[in-house]
């Protein structure tokens, strides 16, 4: 296996060593180098072989450097445009309930370990041979974040529609007996892995701490896209709360076992059922964030913190529109009406989800066109939304629609605000500056 060499950092180990962009790796410390976790792995060490081929020859050379310091090649393979596909047809799939005409890079079904170390997405490893595993366990890949959904091999296998899926268990114990950790998630159908079937999930998970790190659990996301697929029921506010409830019971008992509550519930279960969300150090540290699970928590938190930091008792009159998912909308005028200046008149508007479903009620999936439905005609001093709409790094909406186009439809001027309450606080009391 070879690997081009795109570039030699100048006054690198590998520059020393005589290497030139147009040189194909062929191995590193007498392994084939397939990738990035390879590569960062073998030329961790300060001394090693490297075998190389420059017009057609094979040539040795041995590499002296620091530890710490870097060989110097960048590689032609790249991991993040170029993941591994999913294996699995599983019953919740999101990207199966999309409808058509939405950017390319949305329907692509990534399940790929790397990915899962550089980035924390989420994994089955049903895509990953023995071979795959070992190297995993040979590169020391930790943590890991593993989709778990059910420890009974039967259900699993049912969800995702892929035999392998039985395999979970032993991997995980693997993992664990190797020293590795990672994190799980459970994405629940009602009728399908919640009640006696998530009790075994978690006992399960629970015996392999300290390698299992937690546990979200995250209610499944069901659009109006969903012909010929698999019938789900939804979470009602009932099964929610009957959800929390059961929860909260492992979440104490493994705080005294384990010295860890180890499972968390999404926030979406708590604005299902408008209970409060927990304290901060209910969280823990946050192991979860980034798939909604103490999100909003951390976002009351910041804000509070932000507006005892930089008190503004008073702005000038003005009038602020904040459009956000119809799950937030009642928390985000909660937190407005009791910490916004006085002179600041804010009006938060849940933007309905026509494009996805109503059912889908989170604010980073409204698309464009419902979003300029709701706030069309809204005349206020500034219209405010999340950034967490629009994809990263850009002003593009789900639905293609720009940031530009949608200013243009409007009779206020919008602003996009930054994912957090000291940003919110900020464009609150005036400080941004627009």
């Amino acid at each position: 296996m070879a690997t081009g060499i795109q570039r030699v950092a100048p006054g690198s180990a590998a520059e020393r060593a005589g290497l030139r962009a147009g040189d194909l790796l062929l191995s590193i410390a007498g392994e084939p180098v397939i990738d990035q976790i390879d590569y960062q792995a073998l030329t961790a060490h300060d001394a090693f072989a490297l075998t190389f081929s420059r017009d057609g020859e094979a040539r040795t050379v041995d590499i002296r450097k620091a530890d710490w310091e870097p060989l110097g090649l960048t590689l032609d393979e790249t991991i993040v445009s170029n993941p591994r596909p999913c294996a699995n047809h599983c019953v919740f799939c999101f990207i199966d309930q999309m409808p058509p005409g939405m950017r390319e890079t949305l329907y692509v079904k990534d399940d790929d370990w790397r990915l899962s170390l550089m980035m924390g997405n989420y994994i089955t490893m049903t895509n990953m041979s023995d071979a795959e595993f070992d190297r995993v366990l040979r590169r020391r890949v930790s943590p890991l974040y593993i989709s778990v959904h059910a420890t009974d091999p039967e259900v699993r296998v049912r969800m995702l529609k892929n035999p392998r899926a039985a395999q979970l268990m032993p991997r995980l114990e693997r993992l664990k007996d190797a020293g590795l950790r990672f994190h799980c998630q459970v994405v629940l159908c009602p009728g399908w892995n919640d009640g006696p079937v998530l009790d075994r999930t978690l006992n399960d998970l629970a015996a392999l701490w300290p390698a299992a790190r937690s546990v979200a659990l995250v209610p499944v996301g069901l659009t109006r896209f969903r012909e010929r697929l698999a019938h789900i029921e939804p979470y009602t506010a009932a099964r929610a709360a009957q959800l929390l409830a059961q929860a909260e019971s492992f979440r104490q008992r493994f705080l005294r076992e384990l010295g860890t509550r180890f499972v968390f519930p999404a926030d979406e279960f708590y604005c299902l059922t408008g209970q409060p969300f927990p304290d901060d150090e209910a969280y823990e540290d946050y192991p979860q964030i980034e798939n909604g699970v103490g999100m909003l928590r951390q976002f009351e938190t910041d804000l509070r913190f932000a507006a005892e930091d930089e008190p503004v008792a008073e702005t000038p009159p003005r009038s602020l529109a904040i459009a956000c998912g119809t799950s937030l909308a009642p928390y985000m005028q909660a937190w407005c009406d009791e910490l916004a200046p006085k002179g600041t008149r804010v009006r938060v508007i849940p933007v309905v989800n026509r494009y996805f479903g109503e059912s889908i009620t989170v604010t980073g999936l409204i698309t464009g066109q419902d979003l300029l439905a709701a706030v069309r005609d809204v005349e206020a001093d500034a219209i405010l939304i999340s950034r967490g709409m629009l994809r990263a790094d850009s002003e593009l909406f789900l639905d293609n629609m720009t940031l530009t186009e949608l200013r243009a439809g409007l009779c206020a001027p919008l602003y996009a605000v930054d994912n957090s309450g000291e940003c919110l606080w900020r464009a609150l009391s005036g400080q941004e500056g627009w």
